[in-house]
């Protein structure tokens, strides 16, 4: 069995689409620009590119649901860690850990926490590894 990791680390990521994401091949700063220079660089792999995109799109969501719950996110942090089988016969995300850390002042922690396992169940990229073992640990800053 083959497997390979990737961490991407996606900072901003209010709803807006604004952020900074870093990873093992840089640091970009334009929204969803990370896509197409992973895209075409040498290099580049889809566990990295899984793990950009999974973090700015969770972290957008999570600030889509602060917003709806009528609090607002200062700031979203979001690391994904990818891990990605090669053995059989196309890429299979196994496994993905989630780590937020966000500031929202007015939120409590039991609200913050309802809200972060909510984003699970409503970020369409989880949405679409539902299969992978997807696992979140959040801090309220």
């Amino acid at each position: 069995m083959i497997r390979r990791h990737a961490t991407a680390t996606w900072a901003g990521g209010l709803k807006d689409g604004t952020g900074t994401v870093t990873s093992e091949s840089g640091t970009l700063n334009a929204p969803y620009a990370f896509a197409k220079r992973f895209g075409e660089e040498e290099g580049s792999n889809p566990e990295e590119l899984i793990a950009a995109a999974h973090a700015g799109c969770y972290a957008m969501a999570l600030s889509g649901n602060f917003d709806a719950a009528g609090v607002k996110a200062d700031r979203i942090e979001c690391r994904a860690e990818v891990s990605l089988d090669l053995s059989g016969e196309a890429p299979t995300v196994t496994r993905i850990h989630l780590t937020v850390e966000a500031a929202v002042p007015g939120l409590d922690a039991a609200r913050f926490q309802e809200l972060v396992t909510k984003t699970k169940d409503t970020c369409p990229i989880s949405r679409l590894l539902a299969a992978a073992e997807i696992t979140v640990e959040a801090n309220l800053a």
